[in-house]
Parts: structure tokens; sequence; C-alpha cells
């Protein structure tokens, strides 16, 4: 194992575990929120493409019922706390905190993404946040790009800063962040 993935399956850990005893209580609250205005399950799990495109069960929060989103839901998906629950795909070394989006079979074959070009996108564990996550990729062939950016340019540092723009998502809402991101981008820079 090289020295990246080592550190970089340390930080996953550490993260993980922090990750899950930090948002427990709120963990719960969301759990009991669902079964209150919607009943169980809690949890929704589909087969996603892991890597080496291998497949893993992920877990989410439940945000929908009969195709459409209950408010809770709304809620949830507007912080990307519905999320949460793939701490436990990271201990189980399913998922990384950070990486490219885990697909499921089907997307990848809308997308068009099984010729082995793409395969540099399946050679590291999908991640629960990213580059096209954080910045609202709205289209495969610029998600697959910063997909190919992260793959290429992988750090402690870069996963360090992508998880701290997603935990400021979180907190304070999608939008709002890459508003304030988009703002700081446009800033002038200060001579000197």
């Amino acid at each position: 194992m090289t020295s990246i993935r080592l550190s970089k399956r340390l930080f996953d850990l550490v993260g993980a575990v922090g990750g899950l005893l930090a948002f427990s209580p709120a963990m719960a609250v969301i759990a009991g929120a669902i079964v209150l205005e919607d009943g169980w399950p809690v949890l929704f799990r589909q087969e996603r493409l892991g890597r080496r495109r291998r497949p893993f069960t992920i877990l989410k929060f439940r945000t929908m019922r009969d195709s459409r989103i209950t408010r809770v839901g709304r809620m949830l998906r507007a912080t990307g706390v519905d999320e949460l629950p793939q701490f436990i795909n990271i201990l189980r070394g399913d998922m990384s905190a950070v990486g490219p989006r885990p697909l499921t079979e089907s997307d990848v074959t809308r997308l068009g993404w099984m010729a082995p070009r793409y395969d540099f996108r399946w050679r590291v564990l999908p991640g629960l946040t990213g580059l096209a996550q954080v910045t609202a990729a709205r289209s495969g062939r610029l998600s697959l790009g910063l997909d190919r950016r992260y793959v290429a340019r992988q750090s402690l540092w870069l996963d360090v800063r992508l998880v701290a723009v997603s935990f400021a998502m979180s907190a304070l809402g999608k939008k709002r962040v890459r508003r304030l991101l988009g703002r700081w981008r446009r800033a002038p820079r200060a001579a000197g």
C-alpha cells in the first residue's frame, strides 16, 4: 500500500469514527423525524460501483416516499446530512471521505462511461465528497473532468480542504457556501 493510500485510509478511519461520534445525536434526531413523518425504514440502501467497479451497498437517510421528496427529506438534502450514514461505508472500506461520487451501474451506462478510458475513475475509492460534489457540477462531462483532476492530484491536503467545505455546506447549506466560494474566487487579489 502506497503512503498516500495509507495516510488517506487513516484520515478516513479517524474522520468516520469522529463523524459518527460527533453526529450521532443529530443522526438520532434525523432518524426520529423520518419515522414520525413517514415511518420506516429510516435508511435508503442502493447498490453502487466502488473501486475497480466492485458493487457495494451505499447507505443514506431516506428522503423520498413514492417518488416524492418528503418535508424532512427536503431539509436533509439541502444540507447534505442525508449522507451521514455513509460514515459506515467509509469504516467498511467501501468508500473514502473524498473521491469521485459512487454511481449506480445504470448511471455509468447512461453516461457512457463503460469504456476502459474511464477506468481512472475507479482506481480510487468513491467518496462521500469530492471536487464534483462541492462545485455542483451540472453535467457528466464536467463531473468527469473534475474526477480526473482529483484522481491525478489527490493529496491529504486537498482532502482536508474538501472535507472542510463539505462540513460548511452541512452547517450553512450548500447554496449559501457555493455563493460564498463564488464571491471569494471572483474577489480581486490584494496587491502586494
